[in-house]
């Protein structure tokens, strides 16, 4: 096992501020925006930070990668029902458990930071807490609503079930991280938190990378205008329903106008291409699998529309789209359905559909490619918003601090969360 590096993030010389142990379970570290955002603005305020999250493509069992000490290890096979979920998250957990080992010897660590899915790392945090280290709960994602959401049932065993672990998080955290103001809800409801113990930390997008370059017309392959999805394709995001509404617009509306780019990966994509043929409209969709900052620079950067076809569900309704966040910092306007979050985070920067129907997302859209005034506005609006309220930047701060108070360290003049970031 190689040996750490000496800890990045504090000046040579200099006691750090605290360390941190970040778990990670559904994607591995670097293409987790939130969680590597998180883990930067730690490192840039002086902490030592080290991550715990499966292995991706070439990368090894440890390194250090811009400051953070990275510990991975090889991903469970794809769930394919439930059986497969248990024996990923068992599978997971026991990885996750001994890994925990090595990253305590060295650096080490004085907090844990627990990001869900799945809801279970607060036991590790249990066992830790043997060894005084604190817990912190980052709710990315309400489990019990995406198993309501994605398996269309509800209040059965293991409905339940997640339920109580959600609670263990909750319970057992010194401090919970939530995204939005209705996580926040759930946390001092559900959870029975006090105020005091829940900050907001919205998952805003790096100013510093995401920055319009100039277009490239020939990304829109000879059509006048090109709308973008970006984002995660399961069955709970709604890119078949957007499928649908392309179809709509495509051979209902009768509008060949538009090249559409889909822009992510997830367990739909395949059946997504499938249903993209059998509709005929492969001429008009083009899937681009896992895209890197410069795709996604280049392709936004490109673009008319950004597109948020997030279905009604009980997840979706109180949770925050990152790709709606992330076509706003492009400039771009948003077509959407009309969700509450949705509405918190776009404000009057996205069209919303009359209906939750595909043939309303397809008709909002068509308006708005037909308004070329409307589409600068809102977009002005969008990037407006990001930049006032709504970047990482306001966020990082809000983060560090809850790490400053839950050490007890003084806050510095300077905590190096004002947006830089470093090349990854």
């Amino acid at each position: 096992m190689p040996e750490p590096q000496d800890a990045a993030g504090a000046d040579a010389g200099r006691q750090p501020r605290g360390r941190v142990l970040i778990i990670v379970q559904n994607l591995p570290v670097r293409i987790d925006r939130r969680v590597w955002q998180e883990a930067q603005s730690l490192i840039r305020a002086g902490y030592v930070v080290s991550v715990i999250c499966p292995r991706g493509p070439k990368e090894r069992r440890y390194q250090v990668v811009d400051g953070v000490h990275i510990w991975t290890y090889r991903g469970a096979p794809a769930t394919t029902g439930l059986a497969s979920y248990a024996f990923e998250f068992g599978y997971c957990w026991l990885r996750t458990f001994f890994l925990s080992f090595a990253a305590a010897r060295k650096p080490g660590f004085d907090v844990i930071q627990a990001c869900n899915p799945p809801d279970t790392y607060w036991a590790l945090a249990l066992f830790h807490r043997l060894f005084r280290k604190k817990f912190v709960f980052d709710h990315h994602d309400l489990c019990p609503e995406v198993y309501q959401s994605r398996f269309r049932r509800d209040n059965d065993l293991l409905y339940r079930l997640l339920l109580v672990l959600e609670r263990g998080n909750q319970r057992f955290a010194n401090h919970v991280l939530v995204t939005n103001e209705s996580y926040r809800r759930i946390a001092l409801t559900r959870g029975r938190r006090p105020p005091e113990d829940v900050t907001v930390v919205r998952s805003g997008p790096d100013l510093a990378k995401m920055q319009p370059v100039p277009p490239r017309p020939e990304l829109r392959r000879g059509r006048p205008h090109m709308a973008a999805y970006l984002g995660v394709m399961g069955p709970q995001d709604g890119v078949d329903g957007l499928v649908e509404a392309i179809d709509h617009y495509v051979h209902v509306l009768g509008r060949t106008d538009c090249h559409f780019v889909l822009m992510g990966f997830g367990d739909c994509l395949a059946d997504l291409k499938t249903q993209v043929g059998r509709l005929g409209l492969q001429e008009w969709v083009e899937f681009t699998g896992r895209a890197d900052d410069t795709m996604i620079k280049d392709y936004l950067s490109s673009s008319d529309v950004g597109l948020s076809p997030d279905p009604r569900s009980p997840l979706n309704e109180v949770s925050t789209m990152n790709k709606t966040l992330e076509y706003m910092a492009f400039g771009l306007p948003v077509v959407a359905f009309d969700l509450t979050e949705t509405r918190v985070s776009a404000g009057e920067a996205a069209v919303y559909a009359t209906t939750d129907e595909p043939s309303a997302f397809a008709r909002a859209l068509a308006e708005l490619i037909d308004d070329p005034e409307r589409r600068s506005k809102l977009g002005t609006i969008g990037r407006e918003r990001i930049e006032n309220e709504l970047s990482w930047r306001h966020s990082a701060r809000q983060y560090v601090g809850v790490y400053d108070r839950l050490l007890g360290r003084s806050v510095a003049r300077d905590s190096g969360v004002s947006g830089r970031t470093s090349a990854s």
